[in-house]
C-alpha cells in the first residue's frame, strides 16, 4: 500500500453548474442536539411527496430490470445527481443487490459545501425523507467513531449535503427496516481513507448483512465523449481493484471522480473484506437525459462482488503478508485439530504427543498463539510472536504451553477439557508502526517495549474489550509491559503492528 499523503482537490468542483443543473438545495440549520436529519433536496434532487418519490424509484428500480451477480455484493457505487439524471443509473446497483438481507447500509459520501480534515459520521437519531424516517446504526456508527482521533460525529458538515440524502429512498424501497452509517468524507486524505477502509472491515468484521453505498459522480463538464474518455480511465482501475492506480490517477489529474477518497476507502473495506471482484453495471452521462453533450455529468453504478469461486480477497495492506499464502479453511482445519490432540493428550496423560505434517504451507515458519477459553471465560494463552520453526509444530508446542505455563492460571485438569474451547491466531511479521495512528483497532496486533519490558495484545483483544485505541494502549503498556500508562505516546517508546489470522473451535461447530 502507498504511504500516506495528502492532496488538496476543490471541494465540489463544478458545483456551480451542478447547482444550476439540479437546483439549490435548502438551507435548513442543523442542532447540536437535533438528531433527526431533515431532507435538503426533496422537491428538487427528487419528488418531495411521498407518493411520487415511491413511483419514481420503484420505476427506476423495475427498468434496471433483474441484474446478477457472480456473488454476493458487498459494496457498491451509486450517482447523488438529480434523480431525472441519474436516477436511472442509480438503481443498477440497489436492484442488483436487491434480496440480500441487509440490516445496515453505509453510506459514504463526499462533501460538497463544507471544508474539513478527516471523516464526520453523523452517531445517532435518524435521517428523515418523504417515505419515513431512516434509523442511524449507533452500534456499528460508534465502532466507527472509536477507532480514529481522524472520524468524529459532526452534525453541522451535513447541514446542505445531498450526497446521503439521494441514497435513502432507494435503501428504502429495496430493503425496508435497514439502518444507515451516514458518512462524510472531507478534504481528500490517502491515509485517512486507508484507516477507514480497515476501520469499517475491522468494525464489520462478523456482519454479513451490511452493505457499503459510496455517492459518487463521475467527472464534471466535459463534451460528452471526453467525460466518457476520463471516465472510463477511472472506471477501469476501480474494475481491477488497483487503488495505488486509482489515487494517482486523481492526483495527477488523469480521472475525475468527486468521491473518489470515499471510493479508494471503500476498496480497502472490499480488499480486507473478500469483495475483490468490481464490475460496472450501468455507465451513462448527463446527455442521455437531456440531448446536450457539450457540457456532461458523468453517473456509473458499480457492484463489488466476492469472486465466483468464493475464494478470499488478499490483505489489502501488502506488506504484512509477506508473500505468505493465506491459511484455506482446511489448513486451519487441521491446525485446530493439532492443537485440540495435543492439548487432549498432554492434559489427561502427560505426556508430549509427537506430530508430523506435510502440508508445505503449515511447513512456514510463521508466529502463532493459542488460546484456551473456558464457557466463554480465558484459561490460557501462550504463544511466539516470530516465528521459530514450522507453523504446526509451534501451534503445538503452544497449546501445551497455553494450557500448563501460562502463570495467570493453575494448569488445565482433565475434568477441564470438556468445556475448553481452542482458537488459533497465526501472526505476520511485525514492523514498526511510525505512531499511534498507524494502528488499526481490531485488525492490528500491537507490541510495546522500551528497553528489556515488552508487552503483546493480539487483534482481538480490541474487539473483544471495545476499548478505544487510548484505552487499548494504555492497558498494554501498563498491564503487559509494566510501564507508565502514557508510554505510547513517548517518542522512545517502540511500537510494533502485526495482523493475524484468527480462526476457532466455535466457528467450525465443534
Amino acid at each position: 500500500m502507498m504511504p500516506g499523503r495528502q492532496i488538496n482537490v476543490p471541494l465540489g468542483f463544478g458545483l456551480a453548474g451542478l447547482i444550476l443543473m439540479l437546483g439549490v438545495p435548502s438551507m435548513r440549520p442543523v442542532s447540536a442536539d437535533d438528531n433527526i436529519k431533515q431532507p435538503n433536496v426533496a422537491g428538487s434532487f427528487y419528488p418531495g411527496d411521498a407518493a411520487g418519490l415511491s413511483k419514481a424509484v420503484e420505476t427506476f428500480l423495475a427498468q434496471a430490470g433483474q441484474l446478477k451477480t457472480s456473488g454476493a455484493i458487498g459494496v457498491i457505487i451509486s450517482p447523488h445527481a438529480g434523480y431525472v439524471y441519474s436516477g436511472g443509473v442509480a438503481a443498477y446497483g440497489f436492484r442488483a443487490a436487491a434480496g440480500q438481507a441487509i440490516k445496515t447500509v453505509v453510506v459514504l459520501s463526499p462533501s460538497h459545501y463544507f471544508p474539513f480534515r478527516g471523516v464526520a459520521i453523523w452517531p445517532d437519531g435518524a435521517f428523515r425523507t418523504p417515505l419515513g424516517d431512516v434509523k442511524v446504526d449507533e452500534e456499528l456508527a460508534g465502532r466507527l467513531l472509536s477507532q480514529d482521533k481522524r472520524f468524529h460525529a459532526d452534525r453541522a458538515v451535513f447541514e446542505q449535503e445531498h450526497g446521503v440524502e439521494t441514497q435513502l429512498p432507494f435503501i428504502q424501497k429495496v430493503f425496508p427496516g435497514a439502518m444507515i452509517v451516514p458518512v462524510i468524507f472531507g478534504q481528500p486524505d490517502l491515509s485517512v481513507a486507508e484507516a477507514f477502509g480497515q476501520a469499517l472491515a475491522v468494525a464489520a468484521i462478523h456482519r454479513q448483512d451490511v452493505l457499503v453505498d459510496v455517492s459518487s459522480d463521475q467527472s464534471h463538464f466535459h463534451v460528452d465523449q471526453e467525460a466518457r474518455t476520463i471516465d472510463r480511465r477511472g472506471l477501469d482501475a476501480i474494475e481491477a481493484m488497483d487503488v495505488e492506480k486509482f489515487w494517482n490517477g486523481h492526483v495527477s489529474g488523469q480521472m475525475e471522480v468527486d468521491a473518489f477518497h470515499a471510493i479508494t476507502a471503500a476498496m480497502i473495506y472490499a480488499q480486507q473484506s473478500g469483495y475483490t471482484s468490481a464490475k460496472v453495471l450501468k455507465y451513462a452521462t448527463s446527455a442521455d437525459a437531456t440531448g446536450d453533450r457539450s457540457r456532461v455529468v458523468g453517473y456509473a453504478s458499480v457492484a463489488f462482488t466476492h469472486p465466483a469461486d468464493g475464494a478470499s480477497a488478499a490483505p489489502a495492506v501488502k506488506e504484512e503478508s509477506a508473500g505468505i499464502a493465506p491459511l484455506t479453511a482446511a489448513q486451519k482445519e487441521r491446525l485446530l485439530a493439532i492443537a485440540r490432540s495435543t492439548l487432549d493428550e498432554f492434559v489427561r496423560t502427560g505426556r508430549v504427543p509427537g506430530v508430523t505434517e506435510a502440508d508445505p504451507r503449515l511447513q512456514q515458519e510463521e508466529g502463532a498463539f493459542v488460546t484456551l477459553t473456558r464457557n466463554g471465560q480465558l484459561r490460557g494463552c501462550i504463544g511466539n510472536i516470530i516465528g521459530q520453526g514450522p507453523l504446526y509444530r509451534t501451534v503445538h508446542d503452544m497449546a501445551i504451553a497455553a494450557a500448563s505455563e501460562d502463570p495467570r492460571f493453575q494448569p488445565v485438569k482433565p475434568e477441564e477439557l470438556k468445556d475448553i474451547s481452542v482458537e488459533v491466531s497465526v501472526l505476520s511479521k511485525p514492523r514498526v508502526a511510525s505512531g499511534a495512528d498507524a494502528i488499526v483497532m481490531g485488525r492490528h496486533g500491537v507490541i510495546v517495549s522500551r528497553g528489556y519490558q515488552r508487552g503483546v495484545f493480539l487483534p482481538q483483544v480490541a474487539t473483544e474489550t471495545g476499548w478505544s485505541k487510548e484505552m487499548f494502549l494504555s492497558e498494554l503498556c501498563s498491564q503487559k509491559a509494566g510501564l507508565p500508562r502514557d508510554c505510547w505516546q513517548d517518542p522512545t517508546t517502540k511500537l510494533e503492528i502485526f495482523t493475524a489470522e484468527v480462526f476457532g473451535e466455535h466457528e467450525t461447530g465443534k
